[in-house]
Formats: structure tokens, C-alpha cells, sequence
């Protein structure tokens, strides 16, 4: 039914006390700290003062050099953290949004025991023109923490497709509360089509399967990030968690140049009991490949979305209302492909 297929073994004693999750092979520690990047744009203290005051930046584009610049004048007003002290040590930080990944958060230094801090810093981007304009600059200004509980003092999100390049002079802009679909990580970064399938132990027949398995297919993705002018070179990787070992680990070819690309690949997991399935999660990720590094695109995660796992709390057992649904149909019809279309998220 697919191009190509690929089998293992979900490997996870749930009699353990904590998962074994200490032996990340090299790609899921890339996981990690890439998803640690796109999280960051949403982590903080957000309710501890209330936005306010004004930011001074103006931006342009250096054509010559292929160059996205920022520059970060002052700001003015901004709220007080440590009201005790009457101080608050301010910075500003910008991403592009949505590729949060790939660019990357930029930000200036911090100013001390100010609310009225100076900058004059240039924030720069490498970005061809033409990807620059389907992305928007989120600009935020934070009170540096020195524990890293930084606090939110306010931003301003910029649409740079219908941004005015002939201005390039400084302008003042009022700092706002942060956005809803900023808190809840809404951005689109593509569609997933594919169906799973649960076969129960012995379903097929005396001993067939000898346990229980969990079949992915994954069809297509949609409307993918692009990333340069030529497209996007794109694969798949699939975890069952808690299990992040290399057993665990699989992953689609790469079709390159293509934002709607077709992978037909399906990837069976065996070595599962049917009460496995409220426990384990799996997580589909889509990765841009470059030779350096792989960038993340965005991600599902499959699973009932309870928090824990084996009765430990874990973060990534957080599936959205749409991938719980998909996961308890295949709960619930077994040997029965479930077909879904789902869309991809930050994780």
C-alpha cells in the first residue's frame, strides 16, 4: 500500500518507576534542543505586569547583502518588575514568525536599573527578500532574570508583506499585552495526511500477531514552510514515547524541493499491549535536511493527551482535541485504518 515500510519493536517496561529516557540517540538530543528554541518564544512570566510603555526601531532591508536589519533604538516607560527595588533590566528580542526555528531569536543587550533604556543595536537576518515577506517580526521586550524567569513587559508583531520598505526612518510603537495565538503557539505550518491502524494480539489468528501493533501511514504533507526560493527538502520522523532509543526511532526519505510532498511510507511498531495505548504517544515530526543541521517544521503528537505516561507526568504526552479524537477512533476500531488529516504544530 505504501512506497516504502519499516518494523520495530516498542521497547518500554512499564513497571519502571521513571521512563528510560536518558539514552537519546544524536537525533532525538536534535529534537530536544531545537523544540527547546521554538519553545522559548512562548516560555516566561507573562502575568506578573501588565504591558506598557513604547519601543523606538525602524526597519530595513540590505539588498546588497541579502540582510533583514532591525534596528532597536530605545524604549520608554516600560512597566516596573521589582517594585520593591523600582527596577527593571530590560532587553529586546525579535523572531520571524512562523519559522521560529529555522532564523532563530535574535536579541540586544541588557540595560540595568532602567525603564528608559538605550539600545542603538542592529539585529540582523541572513533571508532572501521574497521568504522575508511571508513571515511577520514578533519584537518583545523582557526583564532579565538572573534565576531565568524572565518577565514579559510587552511586543508588537509587524505583517513585513504589507510593511512600507521606503520607510526606513525610527518610529515609536506602543508596547501590547502578549496575543492569544502568540500563548497558544497558533501558526500554520502545514497539514499531515495519514491513517493509522491498531492489530490486537491474536486478532489474525492463534498467536498472529504475537502481540500487539500500531501501524503509521504517513501519506503527505501540505502547504509546508518554505524555506528558500527553490523549496524545501523535507522527511519525517517517527518516536513511539517514552520509548527514545534508536529502536524507537524511524524516519521517511527525503523529497526535496517540493512544500506539498508525498512520502507513502508506513512504519509498524510491534511489542504492544492493548493497554499500552493509553500510556505511549506517538510523535510524527517533518524536518527540513541541510547538511549541517536539520530544522523543524512542525509536528503531531498521537496520544490521549492525559499528561501522564505510566503514571508519570510527562510534557509531551500533549495531544491537541484533534489527535486525541484520531487516537481513541483507532482505539476503538481495531484492525481498522483510521484516515486523518491533521494539522502540524510547535510542539
Amino acid at each position: 500500500e505504501s512506497d516504502t515500510a519499516s518494523e520495530i519493536s516498542f521497547q518500554f517496561n512499564k513497571h519502571k518507576k521513571t521512563p528510560s529516557i536518558g539514552s537519546h540517540s544524536s537525533d532525538m538530543a536534535s529534537v530536544s534542543s531545537v523544540s527547546g528554541s521554538v519553545l522559548s518564544v512562548y516560555s516566561g512570566d507573562f502575568g506578573s505586569v501588565d504591558a506598557q510603555g513604547t519601543v523606538e526601531f525602524a526597519l530595513d532591508y540590505d539588498e546588497k547583502n541579502r540582510e533583514f536589519q532591525v534596528h532597536v533604538s530605545q524604549c520608554k516607560d516600560l512597566a516596573v518588575v521589582d517594585e520593591k527595588k523600582g527596577r527593571s533590566d530590560p532587553y529586546v528580542k525579535t523572531y520571524l514568525l512562523p519559522d521560529k526555528a529555522r532564523m532563530g531569536k535574535r536579541k540586544t543587550s541588557v540595560k540595568k536599573r532602567t525603564v528608559n533604556p538605550i539600545y542603538n543595536e542592529v539585529l540582523r537576518y541572513k533571508i532572501e527578500k521574497m521568504v522575508l515577506l511571508i513571515q511577520k517580526l514578533n519584537l518583545s521586550v523582557w526583564h532579565n532574570d538572573p534565576l531565568g524567569r524572565n518577565s514579559f513587559l510587552g511586543e508588537i508583531e509587524i505583517d513585513l508583506a504589507s510593511w512600507d520598505w521606503s520607510n526606513r526612518k525610527l518610529n515609536w510603537y506602543p508596547l501590547k499585552p502578549r496575543s492569544l495565538s502568540a500563548v497558544n503557539g497558533v501558526d500554520h505550518r502545514g497539514v499531515m495526511s495519514l491513517s493509522i491502524k491498531y492489530v490486537p494480539p491474536g486478532s489474525l489468528g492463534p498467536k498472529n500477531p504475537p502481540s500487539g501493533e500500531v501501524h503509521i501511514w504517513v501519506k503527505d504533507v501540505k502547504d509546508l514552510l518554505q524555506l528558500r526560493p527553490s523549496g524545501v527538502d523535507s522527511f519525517v520522523k517517527c518516536y513511539v514515547l517514552p520509548d527514545t532509543s534508536k529502536k524507537s526511532y524511524q524516519k521517511t526519505r527525503v523529497i526535496k524541493r517540493d512544500t506539498n510532498p508525498v512520502f507513502n511510507h508506513t512504519i509498524v511498531y510491534d511489542g504492544f499491549h492493548t493497554e499500552d495505548l493509553k500510556d505511549a504517544c506517538v510523535e510524527l515530526t517533518v524536518w527540513d535536511h541541510e547538511k549541517l543541521t536539520n530544522h523543524f517544521l512542525g509536528g503531531i503528537r498521537l496520544g490521549l493527551g492525559t499528561g501522564l505516561s505510566y503514571g508519570i507526568s510527562v510534557d509531551w504526552m500533549d495531544s491537541t482535541q484533534e489527535e486525541v479524537a484520531f487516537w481513541q477512533e483507532m482505539m476503538l476500531a481495531a484492525n481498522e485504518w483510521i484516515e486523518g488529516l491533521l494539522p502540524l504544530r510547535s510542539l
